[in-house]
């Protein structure tokens, strides 16, 4: 009969406790640091509807086989890892580390325990010759670290060196770098992001997200976003779509291209069909090109608690059994889920003791208790071991959407070519559009002659592709004119509309004896992405309303719908404006639509 085996190890940080959690929790980053290998993971569905978790390494000439049973966490807390080995010299081994405020002190506690259960002698030997040694030198080292990250002596806990490139590699750098640099996509972070990829974690360049990567930086999200873009055109980053499971945010299906993408997927954790929705599940994510810095795919730690920071609780309750636990909740609103598939639910806290949560195969439940603030009682009435989750969510992804990206100017300008296949529509959950149509165009050709004309109407498409660029949005098309600009969000296309606006001012200050008058319309609602003449383009009725109100302005004003108007971001743009109420019938809507005119400021414009 085997024994176990343990060993702990107590280190006593100067660093806080969120510090010391956020670099030792985040187990991938400290597999890779410690040089623990890669791993593939294979998910085995069960008859119950849950998944196993199978995976294999190679150390040296020896190849590892074992089942990774989920970690557990409760976030600042604690968290434990289980590996269960198929066959070899060990039977299984658990890491068990505890986080604890220090006494008297603005330092914090950690206990860091491994126990190991041999399955011969030789295992024996190797856990207690090698395994204990070599974990107790990895602790204190990564720990070293970790008081010096905490003292901002270094940028991160887990330093590397940078990456040796041969003759090859660098020339490719070189070039990569002119490209680069010469573009006004790589606002001069251009080498900032050549020496990242050369410096950086592995797992980090896995999955680059640029929203993430400007955090970091303290750099402006859309600088970043156009440097990845450019990266990819100038030989420096390779990109790819992500089609991610709803429920547990993980990449199922990557491609290179859109017109690659299906339009849905299984998540095999989850055991659900999902389809893609550009808002909410498609992600664009970068990775280094392969000619720069050759990245292998695979897993450093599966499920680790920095790896999904909004998890607050993720926790084994066996069939029947009733756990309380110590989370810390603060008020917010929660997701209750399970890591099976099966039910969730939303649960608002306002304090004092949270309900205790039921788990049942058809329903999650939120019940009366009396625990102490903070800490969560979880019964599981199921007839199997469930892990249940909590999650907060009012905790900010890092995703790049589809919806996103694609109505960026500079996506459209880079990548016009990467669209839906022919006949392939894929859905916006929501989507701000913005009409502007040229009022008095042919009165001007007949006033100053086709050239001249043509000049001012160029002009004024040149601003208008700038300021919808610098307000996160892009030109989806031009009819004549008109121009037809995406959003992400109602507060951007009311800003650019704004900045067209007085840019149009000035314009008429400098042609004093030749004015333009613009006449702009917004809308915003759900939409349908498709390819059109070659490049991404949307239709349904928040485009048909979009272009209507459009119709509705006269030179100078803008015209909102309710649906603008009504968003608070874009309220609190508009709160010093003067807006007029007005109500018509519109072509193509049965009932008549109410909207908001904001009237010219332009004197010099006189009414069609």
């Amino acid at each position: 009969m085997s024994t176990l085996l343990s060993r702990e190890y107590v280190r006593h940080f100067e660093a806080s406790r969120a510090q010391v959690w956020e670099a030792l929790a985040d187990t991938r980053r400290y597999n890779e640091a410690v040089g623990l290998p890669k791993h593939d993971i294979r998910e085995e569905l069960q008859a119950d509807g849950s998944v196993r978790f199978f995976a294999m390494a190679k150390i040296g000439f020896v190849t590892l086989h074992w089942e990774d049973i989920p970690q557990e966490w409760s976030a600042g807390n604690w968290f434990r890892h289980r590996r269960l080995f198929l066959k070899g010299p060990l039977k299984q081994l658990n890491v068990h580390v505890r986080f604890e405020d220090a006494p008297n002190s603005e330092g914090c506690i950690v206990h860091y325990r491994t126990d190991i259960e041999p399955r011969n002698l030789i295992g024996s030997i190797l856990a207690r010759k090698v395994i204990f040694p070599v974990t107790e030198r990895n602790f204190d080292r990564v720990s070293d670290w970790v008081e010096e990250w905490a003292k901002k002596q270094t940028e991160t806990p887990y330093p590397t060196e940078p990456t040796e490139l041969g003759t090859a590699h660098n020339q490719r750098l070189d070039t990569a770098m002119i490209r680069l640099d010469a573009s006004r996509y790589s606002h001069g972070l251009g080498r900032r992001l050549a020496d990242w990829l050369l410096s950086a974690q592995e797992i980090d360049l896995m999955h680059i997200r640029p929203l993430r990567l400007a955090r970091q930086w303290e750099a402006d999200e859309r600088h970043v976003i156009e440097l990845c873009l450019e990266a990819v055109k100038s030989g420096l980053l390779e990109s790819r779509w992500d089609l991610l499971c709803p429920r547990c945010k993980g990449a199922k299906l990557s491609e290179s291209s859109l017109d690659e993408l299906p339009q849905g997927a299984h998540c095999t954790s989850c055991n659900i069909s999902y389809d893609r929705d550009f808002a909410r599940n498609v992600e664009l994510t970068f990775q280094p090109a392969a000619g720069i810095r050759k990245v292998v795919h695979g897993e450093f730690c599966l499920f680790g608690p920095m790896s999904t920071p909004h998890v607050r609780l993720q926790l084994r309750v066996t069939p029947g059994g009733t756990e309380t636990i110590d989370v810390g909740l603060v008020p917010g609103s929660y997701r209750i889920r399970t890591l099976e598939p099966g039910p969730e639910c939303i649960l608002d806290y306002s304090g004092g003791s949270f309900p205790a949560l039921s788990i049942r195969e058809d329903e999650i439940t939120g019940e009366p208790s009396d625990v102490a603030p903070g800490s969560v009682m979880l019964l599981n009435r199921t007839n199997r071991p469930r892990v249940v989750i909590i999650e907060a969510r009012d905790w900010a992804e890092d995703a790049l959407t589809a919806h996103r990206v694609t109505t960026l100017q500079a996506f459209r300008h880079l990548f016009a070519e990467d669209v839906l296949r022919g006949g392939d529509e894929v859905g916006i959950a929501h989507i701000t559009l913005m009409f502007t149509d040229l009022s008095g165009s042919t009165a001007l050709y007949e006033k100053i002659g086709d050239a001249p004309a043509y000049g001012l109407v160029r002009e004024h498409f040149d601003f208008l592709t700038r300021i919808v660029r610098e307000h996160d949005g892009g030109v989806v098309k031009t009819i004549g004119d008109a121009v037809m600009a995406a959003f992400t969000e109602p507060e951007s296309g009311v800003r650019a509309a704004l900045a067209i606006r007085e840019h149009v001012l000035a314009f008429n200050r400098d042609h004093h004896e030749n004015p333009i008058g613009l006449k702009l319309g917004l809308h915003a609602g759900p939409s349908i992405a498709v390819t059109l003449n070659g490049r991404l383009d949307y239709f349904g009725g928040t485009v048909n309303m979009a272009a209507r109100l459009q119709g509705e302005a006269g030179p100078g004003e803008i015209v909102i719908s309710e649906t603008i108007a009504g968003d608070l971001a874009a309220a609190e743009i508009l709160k010093s404006k003067w807006l007029e109420e007005d109500r018509r019938a519109i072509r193509g809507f049965k009932d008549p639509v109410t909207f908001r005119r904001l009237p010219p400021e332009d004197t010099a414009l006189k009414p069609e």
